[in-house]
C-alpha cells in the first residue's frame, strides 16, 4: 500500500516527478527533467531524448520488479499444496472471469446503451486478478501457505491465463470485428502445454540445478543459475504469446524442489526488496486520478459508469469463495476479496483497448477507476478478513506462559515425577 501510495505522489496525479510517455506525457511535464535543465545545463533540444531513455530504464526495471516478485512467490509456494488446492482453484478462477464478465458485458449494453463491442472489451477487464500485488499481500500477511493463500495464488495464476486468452479474443473482435478462434485455441493449448510441461520439467532439472550449483567457484554459485533458469523460463513463456511471469512463477515452483531452496530464498530477498518496489510505485505512479474530477463532463459519465463496474469488479470476485467445496472451515470471504484486484492485468486492458480507439473517454475513464479502487482496497480487506487464528493465539499464550516461568523460577519448582504423565498428554493432544 505504501509503495503504491507513494507511487501515486510522485507520479502523474501529484507532483510529476515519474510520468511517462505511454499515459500521454512528455518532456515538459517531468519535473525530473526541469530540474535537470535548471540544476545540470540540459538542453530542451536534448531533453525529449533523456525523458524517453529514464521512462525505458524505470519501465525495465519495473518489469524486472514483477519478474522477480513472482519467481520469490513461486519459491514460497508448494506445487503439491497448489495441486491439492487444484479443482477448486480451477472452480475459482473459471466463476471469476465468468461472472463479472457476464454481469459487465450485458449491464453496460442494458443500462448505458454501450455498443457490443465497447462492452465486451470493458467486461473483459473485469475478469483478471493481480497475482503480483494478491501474493505480495498473502506473503506480507503470513497466509500465502495456508489453504485459503494456495487456492488464491492458484486460481489467480489461471485467471492471468484466463485473462491472456480474454484479451486476445476482445482485441481481435475490436480489430477486425470478428474473433480469430485458431488463435484461442493455440492460446488454450500453449498455456496448458507450458504449466504442465513446467511440473514435469520440475522432476528433471532439481538434480541437474544443484549440481550446476556446487560445481561454480564463484559468489552466488546459488542465485546466478537461478535467475538465469527465471528469465530463460520468463522469455518461453513471452514467447509462445502469455504473459512473462507466469513463466517466473513457473521457475519458482520447480526450484522450490530443490535442496538448495532456503539458501536460494535467502539471496533472492535483497535482490526482490530492491526491484520489486519499482514495480509497485511505477503502478501507482502512472495512475492518474485526474479521472475521478466530477467537475470534467466526461468524467461525471465515467463516474457512474465507475460505479456500476467496481460493485460487479468486488461482487463478482467475492461470490467465488462461495464455490470453494468439500472445505467446512475454510474461510470463503478471504478467497473471494483476494480475488478483487486488478492492479497492472486491468491496466493492461485499459491500455489496449485505449489504443485500439475502441473505448471512449468515459468508459475508459471508469475501466482506470475500477482498476484504481479495486487495487487499493484489496490489501487493507485482506488484512481485516484474515483474523487472528487460534495458532497464533495458542503461539502467543505460550510465549507469554514462557515469560512468565522465566521471570518467576517458583513456577516450575513442582515435582517433574509426578507432573511427567499430565504434561506428556497435554503435550500430545496439543
Amino acid at each position: 500500500m505504501g509503495e503504491l501510495v507513494g507511487g501515486v505522489i510522485i507520479g502523474v496525479s501529484v507532483l510529476h516527478l515519474l510520468v511517462f510517455p505511454d499515459g500521454g506525457a512528455d518532456s515538459s511535464s517531468s519535473l525530473i527533467i526541469s530540474f535537470l535543465q535548471t540544476t545540470a545545463g540540459l538542453t530542451p533540444e536534448a531533453a525529449p531524448q533523456v525523458f524517453a531513455a529514464q521512462s525505458e530504464v524505470i519501465s525495465v526495471l519495473a518489469e524486472l520488479g514483477v519478474i522477480i516478485l513472482l519467481f520469490e512467490i513461486g519459491l514460497e509456494s508448494n506445487l503439491k499444496d497448489l495441486l491439492a488446492v487444484g479443482i477448486q482453484a480451477t472452480v475459482v478462477a473459471v466463476v471469476g472471469v465468468v461472472v463479472p464478465f457476464a454481469a459487465g458485458t450485458v449491464g453496460l449494453m442494458t443500462l448505458f446503451g454501450i455498443s457490443p463491442v465497447p462492452a465486451i472489451f470493458a467486461g473483459a477487464a473485469l475478469t483478471a486478478t493481480s497475482i503480483g500485488i494478491t501474493s505480495k499481500v498473502l506473503s506480507e500477511l503470513g497466509r500465502l501457505n495456508s489453504k485459503e493463500g494456495q487456492i488464491i495464488l492458484g486460481a489467480a495464476v489461471m485467471d492471468d491465463v484466463l485473462g491472456i486468452i480474454v484479451l486476445a479474443v476482445v482485441a481481435s473482435l475490436a480489430k477486425n470485428g470478428e474473433v480469430d478462434v485458431s488463435q484461442v485455441f493455440y492460446l488454450i493449448l500453449s498455456a496448458t502445454g507450458f504449466l504442465v510441461g513446467a511440473i514435469i520439467l520440475g522432476n528433471v532439472f532439481n538434480k541437474t540445478f544443484v549440481a550446476i550449483a556446487d560445481k561454480l567457484k564463484t559468489r552466488g554459485e546459488v542465485v546466478i543459475p537461478a535467475f538465469i533458469f527465471a528469465f530463460v523460463m520468463a522469455y518461453l513463456a513471452a514467447a509462445i504469446q502469455l504473459e512473462a511471469i507466469l513463466g517466473a512463477f513457473a521457475a519458482g515452483l520447480v526450484l522450490e524442489e530443490t535442496d538448495r531452496r532456503k539458501e536460494l530464498q535467502k539471496q533472492v530477498i535483497p535482490i526482490a526488496d530492491m526491484l520489486v518496489p519499482v514495480f509497485f510505485v511505477t503502478v501507482g505512479a502512472k495512475t492518474d486520478l485526474g479521472v475521478l474530477n466530477p467537475a470534467i463532463p466526461s468524467s461525471r459519465e465515467g463516474l457512474i459508469m465507475a460505479t456500476f463496474l467496481i460493485t460487479v469488479a468486488i461482487i463478482g470476485k467475492v461470490v467465488t469463495g462461495l464455490t470453494v467445496f468439500g472445505q467446512p472451515e475454510i474461510n470463503r470471504l478471504a478467497i473471494g476479496v483476494g480475488m478483487i484486484p486488478r492492479g497492472e492485468v486491468g491496466l493492461v486492458f485499459a491500455g489496449v483497448g485505449a489504443a485500439s480507439g475502441v473505448l471512449s473517454k468515459p468508459l475508459g475513464a471508469a475501466i482506470i477507476m475500477m482498476v484504481i479502487l479495486t487495487t487499493f482496497l484489496a490489501p487493507p480487506l485482506l488484512r481485516f478478513v484474515f483474523p487472528e487464528t487460534n495458532t497464533e493465539v495458542a503461539l502467543n499464550g505460550a510465549t507469554n506462559t514462557a515469560l512468565k516461568i522465566e521471570s518467576s523460577p517458583s513456577l516450575i519448582a513442582t515435582s517433574h515425577e509426578d507432573r511427567n504423565t499430565e504434561i506428556f498428554s497435554d503435550s500430545h493432544e496439543s
